[in-house]
């Protein structure tokens, strides 16, 4: 048999590292593709000059874009078969990504734990993203249901233990990152490090609506080839998923009013895809702020955000019930941190 079905729960193996296929060479047009889909405008991932006059050599590709390249690449291998993409945990990105590099995929499996309806199980996956240098752009924990083929015996669970956040003193600064030159009426508000704190929240006011054909497109480019976005038969209800980096990419687009100048994802210390999005679905976003930490680079400050996507009829800020189970009206739960001009 020469076709590939895919992996099922049964086929992972505690330790074991898959090398995910075809590399990729980024170019400006995944900007230009990233930047029609999603209302990105923060001006750090816009501007060659505006990248410049911060200290580094040209804008790099947007952290989520570089992102989903990755997160791409380990489908195949990881999800092909997935029930949902459960959570994320310990990312952090280690370098920019800019036009012209090439960037593939590795990664080993840290976790299984079988559901006990038998169906399926929790794969657990560290990731990491590399460059043409073998330099390590990105790295991130993520787990995954995924559905049995086969009646087997349920291994032994091993569930990792993963740090709650990514310390502050382990956010990595790209070499020559500078904001003191930092021109907050190009970056479209004036809102710096020192302006935010903790525990406040910020809606973000603008909502967009879900278009099937905008998912598709996105799937594709991210070469994102997991069965539940492509093939309406995959699902009881005749539903293709909208992909849960889709639900992210348009949040994190939705938070610039009011973030504008946080501009850097530096880590993604957790996330949940708390229900699923369909075609349709209108998409709105809140931030809460959970810290701030000064860093060694001139200028530069780092805030860590939750940011929260919600669909229609969803209260303000309301994120979870009396039980602590999410309300049905919210789509995402992301932490992360990022830098911001003091």
């Amino acid at each position: 048999m020469k076709t590939n079905t895919g992996r099922f729960f049964e086929d992972y193996r505690v330790g074991e590292t898959l090398v995910h296929a075809v590399p990729r060479t980024v170019s400006g047009g995944e900007r230009a593709l990233y930047h029609a889909m999603y209302p990105a405008r923060h001006a750090l991932y816009s501007s060659d000059e505006f990248a410049r006059a911060c200290g580094l050599p040209q804008s790099p590709i947007d952290d989520l874009a570089a992102f989903h390249v990755v997160f791409g690449k380990t489908v195949p291998d990881v999800s092909l078969n997935a029930v949902a993409n459960l959570g994320y945990a310990e990312g952090r990105w280690l370098a920019p990504v800019y036009p012209g590099d090439t960037l593939r995929s590795e990664s080993t499996v840290i976790g299984l734990k079988e559901n006990s309806n038998g169906k399926s199980g929790v794969v657990y996956v560290r990731t990491k993203g590399l460059n043409q240098r073998d330099e390590t752009v990105l790295e991130y924990v993520r787990w995954v249901m995924v559905r049995k083929q086969r009646a087997t015996d349920a291994p032994d669970p091993q569930v990792p233990d993963l740090a709650r956040a990514v310390s502050a003193k382990d956010l990595v600064i790209p070499p020559g990152l500078d904001f003191t030159r930092y021109d907050f009426r190009l970056a479209g508000e004036p809102h710096r490090w020192g302006d935010y704190v903790v525990g406040e929240r910020i809606d973000h006011v603008d909502g967009v609506t879900i278009e099937e054909a905008e998912h598709m497109i996105a799937t594709r480019l991210w070469q994102n080839t997991a069965k539940v976005h492509f093939d309406a038969t995959f699902r009881e209800d005749g539903k293709r998923l909208i992909y849960g980096g889709h639900v992210i990419s348009m949040a994190r687009a939705l938070s610039f009013n009011g973030l504008a100048n946080a501009q850097m994802i530096v880590a993604l210390n957790g996330g949940a895809h708390a229900n699923p999005c369909f075609a349709g679905d209108t998409i709105k976003a809140w931030s809460e702020v959970l810290d701030l930490a000064p860093t060694s680079a001139p200028g530069v400050g780092a805030i860590r955000l939750r940011l929260v996507a919600v669909k229609q009829g969803a209260a303000q800020f309301a994120l979870k019930d009396a039980a602590g189970k999410y309300l049905p009206e919210v789509l995402l739960d992301l932490d992360y941190w990022a830098l911001i001009p003091v």
